[in-house]
């Protein structure tokens, strides 16, 4: 029996690590260098954001030539025993100090450049195509082929074939020399906007979670929720849920989150009884939860504040209610399942809530320091740089205190989990200078819209899909930055029109606003006195032209109710994004729960996709319900409704709750679903639906009474 076990375990660990990417030994030369390099940049990181005062372009280019050599070290050219040779690695460390001399040339001859008017010399050349060049290679080991293509695709398309191009993406074209530079040199390419995101804020809070994980946090994260969770009906579930949750509130890495934590969950989930199947999908679902977690969300709430202007601590404060709403969406599914499947109890080993408070409390500062630091105005660079040093301390305060040994392995493993994303984020900092260069942003979102004939419904179906198929080949943080890239503004102007509309039809539209109208169709400007239904509204409104209708919602929409509509715009695309995390065919948080739980990796990928549904219920609240920027009473409305909704349509779904559903009763806990998340504001309408539901569960538990679980 013990040698079956290790095999499984053998076999488990081994499909693991099919699914990581190749890497030189930690305890090779090369390793040991790595691990030394890591500090150093860790430290330079640190200093960078909390006391340094160099150009930011500067710190980009640094940024990318110190985690560039990290990369090519890490990741050998070749995979495989080929990649051990020693003119591979001869090759790594030339492309890596290759990558470094790119940061020194552009910090050394930035104003030489600019002496000369912006005209190109030889080694200008010579120094900006080595640097894409190492991007797209990078990027090429580390995410495979796709990306690299999409940039090249991009690219070309400035300064080649988009002149020969008809029709609405037709494009004039750029000197390759405008190209280079705008990649290179300015603040608006493979150095602007988004690798400050990457050496900011991403570097800093991926630092803090190594930090948080050396000190133990992730055992004591695993043992309270086995504490909390672990004694209800379908407990391990529920631990794999709430454990994922709160993993992935400071890792931000799916895979990473299902590997850490699905490994005790999904054997604990089957010794209670549930199909290995659905536990695999449970872990996979919970887990892509993970990067709607405050307050790392995957780097998502960090790009998001970039974008919309809108500060960090308030996005991460407006997107805790949707993901508690995600998470117990999984959890119905636990609930319901182990209803159906009789799962019974498991000795967790777990000591009791308070033993387990009492001796890991301290884990709790760190977070408290940085929820604190944030609300009080402190930058979130810093707020996390105060926070690492309070992780330090707080270790103190336990039986394990952190040595100099153990922030240095912290430190060293921050850089190595940065190092991909780094790359990743430079990368596509080339692809959104495209965007911005050609401005096809504005033609897609006009497109898109075409498409979509106005309505804001197929609107948010063209995006899930093309988030879908874009998440095939790239990472989420990616997909959603191009995404948002292209379609964001589609959506707010979508979202935008529709509460224009509603003022139009409610008679209250601001006077200065129906000034405008007067510049459009006197006659029909003179309607505006009074309310008017719906269908005249929304042709009244598309008889503005493209170029006026932005002045007009900027005087008919207060500038807070505009912003927080163009959050719910990126809130709706990042949450789609995360769709490929568990959608076959290419499903890889999917694919690690199968490893663990030895199950069929596309099969676990449709489980995974079934309980994640929420992933596109909850985007709909976003994009026709006050769900972000309404009151708090708004807010708490809509989420107590759509908490029982989730649950009335995985009733439906499943055809179980307590017990099993009839047709007809299933399909009224469908109806019930339905009608506690429509969008009709329509408070009747949810009362009447909750109701309905409740009448169902309670009927529902005759068949639980007459076959008890043993709890």
């Amino acid at each position: 029996m013990t040698q079956a076990s290790n095999a499984d375990e053998q076999s488990t660990a081994e499909k693991l690590k099919s699914l990581e990417l190749a890497q030189r030994d930690d305890t090779s030369l090369v390793g040991r260098f790595i691990y030394w390099a890591g500090i150093v940049f860790a430290i330079a990181h640190i200093y960078f954001n909390t006391l340094g005062t160099l150009s930011e372009l500067w710190v980009s280019a640094m940024h990318f030539g110190g985690f560039a050599l990290l990369c090519s070290l890490m990741f050998p050219m070749v995979k495989g025993r080929a990649g051990a040779k020693g003119s591979i690695l001869l090759l790594d460390i030339l492309l890596g100090l290759a990558a470094i001399s790119c940061a020194i040339y552009l910090i050394g001859f930035e104003d030489a450049l600019y002496e000369r008017g912006v005209k190109f010399s030889t080694w200008d050349w010579v120094f900006s195509i080595t640097a894409i060049g190492i991007a797209l290679e990078l990027t090429r080991r580390t995410t495979g082929w796709f990306i690299p293509t999409m940039i090249l695709f991009a690219l070309t398309y400035v300064f080649w074939w988009g002149p020969y191009i008809d029709g609405m993406f037709g494009f004039a074209g750029l000197s390759l020399e405008t190209v280079m530079y705008r990649s290179y040199f300015s603040s608006e390419g493979m150095f602007g906007q988004i690798a400050r995101i990457s050496w900011t804020y991403v570097f800093m809070f991926i630092l803090f979670g190594a930090f948080l994980v050396k000190s133990g946090a992730g055992e004591f994260i695993i043992e309270l929720s086995r504490c909390a969770a672990g004694r209800f009906i379908g407990g391990p579930g529920f631990v794999a849920v709430l454990g994922s949750g709160l993993m992935g509130s400071v890792s931000g890495s799916s895979v990473a989150n299902t590997v850490s934590t699905g490994v005790i969950t999904i054997p604990l989930m089957r010794k209670a009884g549930f199909p290995a199947k659905f536990a695999a999908g449970v872990e996979a679902a919970a887990s892509t939860g993970g990067q709607l977690m405050p307050p790392v969300m995957g780097a998502g709430a960090f790009i998001m504040a970039s974008y919309t202007q809108i500060p960090y601590v308030d996005i991460i404060a407006i997107a805790a209610l949707p993901a508690l709403l995600y998470f117990m969406s999984v959890g119905f599914y636990v609930r319901v399942e182990a209803k159906r499947s009789h799962a019974h109890a498991v000795e967790l080993d777990s000591r009791p809530a308070k033993e387990v408070l009492k001796e890991g409390w301290h884990f709790l500062l760190p977070l408290g320091v940085l929820v604190g630091l944030l609300i009080y105005g402190f930058t979130p660079t810093y707020a996390a740089g105060i926070s690492i040093l309070s992780v330090i301390v707080a270790s103190w305060l336990s039986k394990h205190p952190m040595g100099v040994k153990d922030i240095l392995d912290a430190l060293a493993q921050g850089s190595k989990n940065m190092a991909t994303t780094a790359i990743l984020l430079i990368a596509v900092g080339l692809v959104v200078n495209v965007v911005a260069m050609t401005g096809i942003g504005n033609t897609f979102s006009l497109m898109v819209t075409e498409w979509a004939g106005g309505s804001l419904l197929i609107t948010l179906v063209l995006v899930a899909l093309a988030s879908l198929v874009l998440g095939m080949g790239l990472p989420v943080t990616a997909a959603y930055i191009v995404l948002a890239t292209l379609s964001a503004p589609a959506l707010y102007n979508l979202m935008a029109e529709m509460q224009l509309v509603q003022l139009i039809v409610d008679g209250t539209l601001p006077e200065v606003a129906k000034s405008f109208f007067m510049l459009v169709d006197m006659d029909k400007a003179a309607l505006l006195a009074a309310p008017m239904s719906e269908a005249s509204a929304v042709g009244l409104v598309d008889m503005i032209p493209a170029d006026l209708k932005g002045q007009i919602l900027q005087q008919a929409i207060d500038p807070v109710s505009l912003s927080m509509l163009l959050l719910s715009a990126h809130m709706i695309i990042f949450w789609l994004s995360q769709d490929s995390n568990v959608t076959p065919p290419v499903c890889l948080t999917a694919f690690a729960a199968a490893a663990i739980a030895g199950t069929p990796p596309m099969a676990t990928g449709v489980m995974a996709w079934k309980i994640a549904k929420g992933l596109y219920v909850v985007p709909v609240l976003f994009a026709y319900t006050n769900f972000i920027g309404g009151s708090g009473t708004e807010v708490l409305t809509i989420f107590v409704f759509a908490l029982f909704g989730m649950y009335a349509l995985v009733g439906f779904m499943e055809g179980y709750l307590e017990g099993r559903l009839s047709l007809i009763m299933r399909l009224l806990s469908g109806a019930a679903g339905l009608g506690l998340l429509w969008p009709h504001h329509m408070i009747v309408i949810n009362l009447i639906s909750l109701a309905v539901f409740v009448a169902v569960f309670i009927y529902s538990r005759r068949d639980s009474e007459a076959k008890p679980v043993t709890i």
